[in-house]
């Protein structure tokens, strides 16, 4: 082992691969695609900070226009005899693949690093499973190297890289994406000094003598013909066969370094194992748990783990398999359509029928789309091969009532993962800070104690507003359980409107005298009771549950962080889950406050460090009563507890028998025939979805209002409506629902702004827009059922589009609906362009100016409009137009709506993008992009000027 002694850290699989690229490459292109995104980010982030990599140097990055443009950039890279590697996942790796043949048909080394994702078919996914891998990277010459979890995932980076180049020949290292990139877990970090000493200096200096250079010149690309293409394929084939045996040279030598041990196929279990289980990625996890479980229950099982894919060594793969076993399940997450054999399967049943072992081989296919796979998945399978005759081409963890190829739900949920180990689950809303503020807390306690730490993150398909689930397990022993929570210490509701739509959800996963903290202003239990559903109370009592209550959000909002509960919720944690002593504890989270918002100012920090200590005495235990245990649905009704999922008569048959169940998170249990198929939905579905998740929602004042409409104009959700009314209409309406004379006077109506409550995601960007101070927020539990009324009769009023101009700001909100992309910086501008587009007889084209979540835009969702104007102000984004109809010269053509001050600060100042740019370097690029800034703002003048 090597006498540097390596670190420990708390990392994800993104960051862990990032780590090795980085230090191991010369040259890296990007472009960004869920889930690899970050491992680009990273690297470019270390880039500027002038980082340097094993070869003394800071890594050259560049991101490209597409992913065609990476993999043509690291084509002509390898060419010219740099080391190089990129990130990709899913359709930007089929973008990739004529480059790919190219690059490995030259017997190129590099390194492309993939979280392995879904492709969009039927529908789009963005979660794990290897359909992109085995239809990209299979056929192209690629060698394949795949990482179960997170440790794997940073060890097998740098074999990869080691192997590429003493091969001559380029790895895709692929590793589950979502599962794996974004689970954090505590790793031992590879030093760089081991890194160094495995750079094999010989085989790059044979890789630069064969690049393109003047001094010896050579000529690539040649056409062949079918007398010889051929034999030309075939001259490569001598490097393929010798892989397998470099790529565990490499692992050797990796072990004698690290004491890490790795090898082309992995066995674990019975050494007289009878049956065994064949899996890629991070299901092994899973399949290794179900292994030692069964096995401890007296039977003989095994599981072989696969390195090297491809090439498939045969004669490897044979001898990691017990001589005893009888019967193979092999397990390809990846759905190849039509076919009699999905990949893994084809080669591992090639392999024994050529080695003339005689056994029982099946295959079968599990977690498409990121389909969760459980240890008791995998016991399933294990079942079935106890079959006499199993059958082929089965599927694991759904309900195939068509082609019945499911196997049967093993009949018992075993806990698998180590024992001592705590497990927890958080349910909090994107963007209110519950998942930040959890990763904090795993790398907290994997980074100050002797704990193994593990976090999880699952979400919607939402980036802020959505469900997020927090999955934390931490304990004495590793801790490998790739697979969501089933059996959880400790539960915690972030939200207190989920009380009602997923309650059955939440605590069902407690176990008993298991902790359950709920953030809600109800602390009587006669306050609960009226707000809590009969099956969540009866459950809880049932489990003896330990309940507490922390109005967060109060206790947020008195300390200037409306809607910002992590630190609240996380300061309940820490009290609770008696993981550290709680003074140790509080110190640290104030510590991870201050190092996560010191960019924001120290008045943010002092604040959360004031939510931390206000939290430790707001907890409030509840004593749960024994009628609880007898709690009924009818109770939910005496108390006026509404199903928020109860079908109406306005829904669709769709909605009801297919987007109503996975609105209750119950989507999983759907069967195949219910599916639409080719993917096809009705439209308007999302109208019925109804979330209801804001804390606060605007009501409006008419007495300010000048009816000028910029509130429903800047609404990314359409959740806030003018209305016109007759007075007869006016009349009729119910209770409260006020209106004025609306204007110009001549339209003879009644005028209103209404929200829709349910739909409302209180981000205030309607109240920062809004002139006159017409709108102002209140709680949505106060004012739900009334606003619920009004909204109601004003969605089913007539809509009045012929009373204004549609294209004024004002005439524009009585329309349908219009789809375009163009940006708030200039309603009008953009209004005048969209009606351009509209006119025009060819096509047209707006770009619109959308600022991202991950710019870290300072105040949110709210400022968004105010961003976009700086950086209009400060020529980052030009307001102008092109009409070919606007007379004979292009300067007639174009009209230029903006004029910049190149003011760059402000901006930099409230994106926090910009905050990780420091001392000269910082000086540096602020004025490249100054002088880019000038030279778009200067061709785009010299546009206006031409007289042709």
């Amino acid at each position: 082992m090597s006498k540097t002694l390596a670190k420990v850290a708390t990392l994800d699989g993104n960051s862990a691969v990032a780590k090795v690229a980085y230090h191991m490459s010369e040259t890296a292109f990007i472009f960004p695609i869920t889930p690899s995104t970050p491992m680009g980010e990273m690297a470019d982030a270390w880039s500027v900070q002038g980082k340097k990599n094993a070869f003394g140097d800071t890594l050259t990055i560049r991101q490209m226009q597409s992913e065609a443009g990476v993999a043509g950039a690291v084509h002509g890279s390898c060419v010219n005899g740099s080391i190089t590697s990129t990130f990709t996942s899913s359709q930007g790796l089929l973008l990739m693949i004529p480059n790919m043949f190219k690059i490995a048909g030259e017997l190129n080394p590099c390194v492309f690093h993939v979280p392995a994702r879904s492709i969009g078919g039927q529908a789009a996914n963005i979660f794990n499973d290897h359909t992109d891998v085995m239809t990209a990277a299979r056929p192209s010459g690629f060698a394949m190297l795949n990482s179960t979890d997170v440790q794997e995932a940073h060890d097998l980076a740098l074999i990869a890289h080691v192997a590429s180049l003493k091969a001559s020949l380029p790895f895709l290292h692929f590793f589950d994406g979502m599962r794996t990139s974004h689970e954090i877990q505590k790793i031992s970090v590879i030093p760089e000094a081991v890194m160094d000493e495995m750079v094999p200096h010989d085989a790059i200096a044979a890789f630069r003598k064969k690049s393109t250079h003047p001094e010896h010149p050579t000529y690539r690309g040649t056409l062949q013909g079918p007398d010889t293409y051929m034999q030309g394929v075939e001259r490569g084939e001598e490097y393929y066969r010798k892989l397998p045996g470099i790529v565990q040279a490499a692992m050797d030598e990796f072990a004698e370094k690290t004491g890490r041990h790795y090898h082309l196929f992995d066995y674990v279990g019975h050494p007289k194992a009878d049956k065994v289980v064949v899996v890629l990625g991070s299901a092994a996890c899973a399949a290794e748990e179900a292994v030692d479980a069964l096995n401890a229950r007296g039977q003989k099982v095994g599981l072989v783990k696969v390195r090297l894919f491809r090439p498939f060594d045969a004669d490897a793969f044979m001898a990691s398999l017990p001589k005893s076993v009888k019967s193979i399940a092999v397990l390809d997450r990846v759905k190849e359509a039509g076919a009699f054999a999905q990949p893994l399967f084809g080669e591992v049943s090639a392999a024994i029928q050529l080695a003339e072992k005689k056994c029982t081989t099946v295959g079968g296919r599990f977690g498409l789309g990121g389909r969760d796979t459980s240890p008791a998945d995998i016991m399933a399978v294990f079942k079935h091969l106890e079959q006499k005759k199993p059958a082929h081409n089965f599927t694991v963890g759904i309900n195939d009532d068509i082609c019945h190829t499911n196997l049967a739900r093993y009949p018992e949920e075993i806990d698998c993962v180590p024992e001592g180990t705590v497990q927890c689950m958080f349910w909090g809303l994107g963007s209110d800070g519950t998942v930040g503020a959890n990763k904090s807390a795993i790398k907290t306690l994997g980074e100050n104690t002797d704990l193994y730490a593990q976090g999880y993150f699952s979400y919607d398909a939402k980036k802020s507003g959505g469900i997020t689930i927090s999955h934390l397990r931490f304990g004495p022993k590793p801790i490998k359980s790739a697979y969501m929570i089933r059996t959880a210490d400790y539960v915690a509701c972030h939200q207190p409107s989920y009380m009602g739509r997923y309650g059955p959800q939440i605590v069902r996963p407690l176990r008993e005298r298991g902790t359950f903290v709920l953030n809600a202003p109800w602390k009587t239990v006669e306050e609960l009771e009226a707000h809590i559903p009969a099956d969540v109370r009866r459950t809880l009592a049932e489990k003896n549950a330990q309940f507490f209550v922390v109005d967060a959000a109060a206790l947020a909002e008195s300390v200037g962080l409306t809607g910002r509960v992590n630190n609240i919720m996380q300061a309940a944690f820490y009290q609770l889950a008696n993981v550290l002593p709680i003074e140790e504890a509080i110190s640290l989270l104030k510590g991870d406050i201050e190092k996560s918002f010191k960019i924001k100012g120290q008045d943010v920090v002092e604040r959360n460090w004031k939510a931390v200590d206000a939290a430790l005495g707001g907890l409030v235990k509840v004593d749960i009563p024994e009628h609880w245990r007898k709690a009924e649905a009818s109770e939910d009704t005496v108390h006026g507890i509404e199903d928020p999922f109860a079908d109406t008569p306005e829904d669709t048959e769709f909605f009801r028998t297919v987007a109503r169940p996975i609105q209750r998170m119950q989507g999983a249990s759907l069967p195949v025939s219910i599916m639409p198929e080719g993917g096809q939905i009705p439209n308007g579905s999302s109208k019925y979805e109804k979330r209801s998740i804001a804390y606060t929602i605007p009501i409006w004042n008419p007495d300010n209002c000048i009816q000028c409409n910029l509130c429903s104009l800047s609404c990314p959700h359409a959740a806030i409506r003018p209305y016109l009314l007759t007075q007869e209409q006016a009349d009729a309406a119910p209770e409260g629902f006020t209106t004025i004379n609306a204007k110009p006077k001549k339209l003879g109506a009644q005028f209103r702004i209404q929200p829709s409550p349910l739909d409302c995601v209180g981000c205030g960007l309607c109240i920062e827009q809004c002139p006159a101070d017409a709108l102002s927020f209140d709680l949505l539990d106060k004012v739900k059922e009334e606003q619920k009324k009004l909204y109601a009769y004003a969605n089913d009023l007539p809509l009045r589009e012929d009373a204004m101009d549609k294209f004024s700001v004002k005439g524009s909100q009585f329309q349908k609906p219009l789809v375009a992309q163009v940006s708030m910086a200039d309603p009008a501008h953009m209004l005048r362009c969209l009606k351009e587009a509209e006119s025009f007889p060819g096509p047209s084209l707006i770009n619109y100016l959308s600022p991202c979540i991950g710019w870290g835009v300072a105040g949110g969702l709210a400022k968004n409009v105010e961003t976009a104007k700086h950086m209009v102000a400060a020529g980052m984004w030009n307001l102008w137009s092109y009409d070919p109809r606007k007379g004979d010269t292009t300067a007639d053509r174009v009209e230029i709506a903006s004029e910049p001050t190149f003011d760059l600060e402000t901006v930099m100042n409230e994106q926090l993008r910009f905050h990780t740019l420091k001392g000269a370097h910082r000086d540096e690029l602020v004025a490249a992009l100054e002088k880019d800034v000038r030279k778009k703002w200067g061709k785009l003048q010299a546009l206006k000027e031409m007289q042709v």
